[in-house]
């Protein structure tokens, strides 16, 4: 599919490449300052310019955000030249550490499921107390305080 045609002889401003693109301006700010892009130039008025590459950039940037990448991961796609056999091995690579990321990611999806289902099924309503809320409770004490060794943060997906 291609893009349509900038509304200024320049090229598309930011808001229209945010639009042509599905990457909401603010994003495409942070993108440049992550150097993962640049604008084409500025306009006479001062205002970002971005070409039809630009918003293909875009568009690869974020199908790879939706493919929960990186911005290192992606940095590296965008640095690889789709022509080179090299470039094929050096993305073959990426994409299996990142196959090895999200299998490690279900690994821990899956034991929290298991963990909520253990903690919903430790509460059917009929006692005086909630046992789910006395459990998190219980659980929350436990922590150790921010800082202290042996801390095992978990993160939340």
């Amino acid at each position: 599919m291609s893009v349509a045609m900038p509304r200024t002889a320049e090229g598309f401003r930011i808001g229209e490449a945010a639009h042509a693109s599905g990457v909401s301006a603010a994003n495409i700010r942070y993108y440049e300052k992550q150097g993962l892009m640049a604008p084409q130039g500025r306009g006479d008025n001062s205002y970002r310019l971005y070409s039809d590459a630009d918003v293909h950039t875009l568009r690869f940037i974020r199908l790879c955000r939706a493919m929960d990448m990186s911005l290192d991961e992606v940095r590296t796609l965008l640095g690889l030249d789709l022509r080179s056999k090299t470039d094929c091995d050096a993305a073959c690579v990426a994409l299996d550490e990142h196959l090895g990321h999200v299998r490690e990611r279900l690994r821990e999806l899956r034991a929290l499921e298991k963990d909520l289902l253990a903690l919903r099924n430790s509460c059917d309503g009929s006692d005086a107390q909630c046992h789910i809320i006395e459990s998190l409770h219980a659980r929350a004490d436990a922590q150790p305080l921010s800082g202290e060794r042996g801390t095992s943060a978990t993160r939340h997906v």
